[in-house]
């Protein structure tokens, strides 16, 4: 079982821009202060009797010991799936929160509770009927995480395609997921793997947005595609190649033959190619399994029009309501400049 938000004492490390959205995200009963030192989150969590949530990449280095010591649980907050109309490193708010009691649901090094929950609940006929219909909602339209505009791709007609997706190197999710792997090593694992096919490389959109670093056009690539639609690049890829990408995941509910490198909460289930599976994960599941854990049961959704929790059907209604203004893609913005700026500064 996920983490409950009613159970939150108290916020930590959460950027200055994004506190009003997460404090109404678990307004439940009351949105929870926050804190951005641990001697104060602990201290604000142990009188509310609840848990501090603190987002990840900044929590601070003393808080595990001081909550311990205090007897006070600490939880992680990150990014859901389905996250918003925009990139976050580009100050968009999140639209959806995955709080876990373990761990972040990236950490291959041990359980989270989305992987608990994938490998011990027996799901309702009516999550699955949810999940089936999430499914072919999301394979048939073009809601990914962010949802970016993107143009149609020009591929080399007859050829073998084979997308590799690109992260950034010192994201979380690579360093606690990556199984000791570079984005640039897995590229050149599958240019050896694939010598024959089109190797197309989708750099990764914060670092094609100049919001962070990262490889943006591996010598291995036939093809380096900044500015093709995800969605359409799925439709025509033969294989689909990630390290922790939740791309990977959103190509498997569009049919894709997934290849995972790393070890992302999607893999290990027998549902993709796995190089580097944990072996605490035996359960094999099917897709609407995956998508009833990891779309309905794990994440908590935010309606920003109505500005209330909601469910994921909620949230892709009004995704899909937004699309005649949707985002330009990140390198057309002629606020790119102004938001690397911007972004740096809000992001310490």
């Amino acid at each position: 079982m996920s983490a409950s938000a009613a159970a939150i004492g108290c916020l930590c490390g959460i950027a200055p821009w994004k506190r009003r959205r997460l404090q109404a995200i678990f307004a439940d009963p009351a949105p929870p202060p926050h804190a951005s030192h641990a001697v104060a989150a602990v201290r604000r969590a142990r009188d509310a009797g609840g848990a501090v949530a603190a987002w990840e990449s900044r929590r601070p280095a003393d808080l595990e010991s001081l909550a311990r010591a205090a007897g006070v649980p600490v939880w992680s907050i990150e990014d859901g799936f389905i996250r918003s109309a925009g990139l976050g490193a580009a100050l968009v708010q999140p639209c959806s929160i995955a709080l876990d009691r373990q761990r972040p649901h990236y950490d291959g090094t041990g359980p989270s509770d989305l992987e608990d929950m994938l490998a011990q609940r027996r799901f309702t006929t009516g999550e699955l009927d949810r999940a089936a219909a999430l499914i072919d909602r999301l394979s048939k339209g073009g809601v990914t995480k962010y949802n970016l505009a993107g143009k149609e791709p020009e591929l080399p007609p007859g050829r073998r395609i084979v997308l590799v997706l690109g992260q950034v190197d010192d994201d979380l999710s690579v360093l606690r997921g990556g199984a000791g792997l570079t984005v640039a090593a897995m590229v050149a694992r599958v240019r050896a793997e694939e010598p024959d096919a089109v190797l197309v490389f989708k750099p990764h959109p914060d670092v094609v947005a100049g919001l962070r670093q990262g490889l943006r056009c591996p010598a291995e690539a036939d093809l380096v595609l900044e500015e093709a639609s995800l969605t359409a690049l799925y439709a025509r890829a033969d294989a689909v190649h990630v390290l922790t990408s939740l791309g990977g995941f959103e190509a498997l509910l569009r049919g894709c033959a997934v290849h995972v490198h790393g070890q992302p909460f999607f893999a290990g289930w027998g549902l993709t190619q796995d190089r580097n599976p944990p072996a605490r994960r035996t359960r094999r599941l099917n897709l609407p399994e995956l998508v009833a854990g990891a779309l309905i049961a794990y994440p908590l959704y935010y309606h920003p029009g109505l500005e209330r929790r909601c469910t994921a059907e909620e949230l892709l209604d009004w995704i899909d309501a937004q699309q005649p203004g949707r985002l330009p893609s990140p390198w057309r913005s002629h606020a790119a400049s102004a938001l690397r700026r911007l972004g740096a500064a809000l992001r310490k």
